[in-house]
């Protein structure tokens, strides 16, 4: 007979929740085996591939896309005995035959069965075969004979898949007697009761409403005794649609693509999920936890341009991109291996700071799902070589959506260059549990008094936000002014390396 397996929503990072399914790979009837990719899912930190954990068929998806799932709640069935041989059909109870007939008169063996069938237990994850939450009737082998029923065991819902099969009791939960249902019954709205005035709709409306995603509760009905249409659905949709405003130029506004437009078109509601809502809750718990002290730096970056111009044609370094971005992490991985009380971390719970005696330099990266900060482990142990490589593959797998959770935890320092977007400077919020983040200027040429005359120099401004609770005034101008010093002469980063 066959063989289901479950397959639950995992952890697919540390310590979350839920994940929202972004694309199903596959669907019910396919053949699959072990590894092969499942689905995405996107999770608070990044976009993550499930590999399939059986071989077998798929017989059931219970996620759709664009769902947000709990973690262990179940997603997918698996049947991997695919080439069983079904289950033996029930044998129908004796007792009723050899009873004697009497219009009007039931037997003592057709109370026991009446007993058994009415007996009533829930149905694999709560639904019939159209998805209707109903209660169904489980028949027991063998019980009529001998005049009692005997208990079912219970059937876990989220565990079982639809028609699975109880082995050892006899009981096919596929076989359980259910309640009738027309292909065309009305149903109310949402698991919404009948005294909450559901909106009333027939099946194939309501899958054409949640396809559309549109609101059933703002649809005008049209139809007798107050039955949305397929007609109404449809209005509402065009009402509904993007429209492109004057103040947005072209055609193309992916931020809207997840949101709904309001009745007047004049604004769209966007549920905030994933990168973004877990980025509003670190930048709020930082900003409101850690006491944010900045300190401003400007600098004459000439020498680290000639520098960036240089290895740009030097033949060790054809194969990485080099970027003003390469010295300035250089240069603060120095300065804070000569100032390692800063790479440290507030731990509220136990009062206690805790320095780290290891560095892994995170680098803001804008990607389309929002801000991601993945860090280069043991970043300090790196020549510039291969420090180039780690900081290309990094920034270049965040743009793609494919940065790794384990790239996400664990930063002690960050860097965020808001450089290529002609900023100057800024005052950048820590990322939480640590205790510095530099920020990384424009660079522009810009009139300056070098060797006591004025000439057209390299400038660019730096910005270090420090946690006072751990990091003093006096230690965050010290990073800083390191930081500037090698990036004013690179041959300082020598001495000191």
């Amino acid at each position: 007979m066959p063989t289901f397996e479950s397959f639950r929503m995992p952890d697919a990072g540390e310590g979350l929740t839920e994940a929202d399914v972004v694309t199903w790979h596959v669907k019910p009837g396919d053949t699959v085996e072990v590894n092969q990719p499942l689905l995405e899912v996107e999770t608070a930190k990044s976009l993550v591939e499930l590999p399939c954990p059986v071989d077998g068929v798929v017989t059931e998806l219970r996620a759709e896309i664009g769902d947000t799932v709990e973690v262990g709640t179940v997603i997918a069935v698996f049947d991997v005995d695919p080439g069983g041989e079904s289950a033996p059909a029930a044998p129908a109870p004796q007792a009723a035959a050899s009873a004697p007939a009497h219009a009007g008169t039931a037997s003592a063996a057709d109370s026991a069965n009446q007993s058994q069938t009415d007996t009533p237990v829930d149905t694999p994850h709560g639904t019939g075969d159209a998805g209707v939450p109903q209660t169904g009737s489980v028949q027991t082998v063998g019980a009529a004979s001998s005049g009692t029923a005997t208990p079912a065991p219970a059937v876990h819902a989220e565990d079982e898949p639809s028609g699975a099969v109880l082995v050892g009791y006899g009981v096919r939960a596929g076989s359980a007697q259910r309640r009738p249902r027309r292909a065309d019954a009305l149903e109310p709205i949402g698991g919404a009761s009948d005294t909450e005035y559901p909106v009333l709709a027939k099946p194939p409306v309501r899958k054409l409403a949640k396809e559309l995603g549109i609101d059933l509760t703002t649809v005008t009905p049209s139809g007798p005794g107050g039955l949305v249409t397929r007609e109404d659905v449809e209005s509402a949709a065009k009402s509904f649609s993007p429209q492109v405003l004057a103040t947005y130029p072209g055609d193309d506004q992916p931020w809207l693509a997840s949101g709904t437009m309001t009745k007047d078109g004049r604004a769209t509601r966007v549920p905030v999920r994933s990168v973004r809502k877990r980025t509003a809750e670190a930048m709020v718990s930082s900003a409101f936890t850690a006491p944010h002290v900045t300190v401003f730096l400007t600098v004459d970056v000439t020498e680290t341009m000639n520098l960036v111009a240089r290895l740009k044609t030097d033949r060790e370094f054809a194969d990485v991109r080099v970027t003003p971005l390469l010295i300035v992490a250089k240069a603060f991985l120095l300065a804070v291996r000569r100032h390692p009380e800063i790479n440290a971390s507030w731990d509220a719970d136990a009062q206690e700071i805790v320095y780290k005696h290891y560095v892994n330099l995170g680098i803001a990266a804008s990607t389309p799902r929002g801000l991601l900060v993945p860090n280069i482990k043991d970043a300090h142990r790196l020549p510039l070589h291969a420090l180039a490589q780690e900081i290309q593959e990094l920034t270049g797998l965040a743009r793609e959506s494919r940065t790794p959770p384990s790239a996400l935890r664990d930063g002690t320092i960050t860097i965020t260059n808001v450089g290529p977007l002609g900023i100057d400077t800024g005052t950048p919020i820590l990322n939480p549990g640590e205790a510095a983040i530099l920020a990384f200027g424009a660079i522009r040429e810009q009139p300056w008094v070098h060797d006591g005359e004025i000439k057209i120099r390299w400038v660019t401004q730096l910005a270090l936000s420090v946690d006072h609770r751990l990091v003093d005034g006096e230690l965050g101008a010290r990073v800083l002014a390191d930081v500037g010093r090698v990036m004013n002469d690179p041959g300082q980063g020598l001495v000191w390396a």
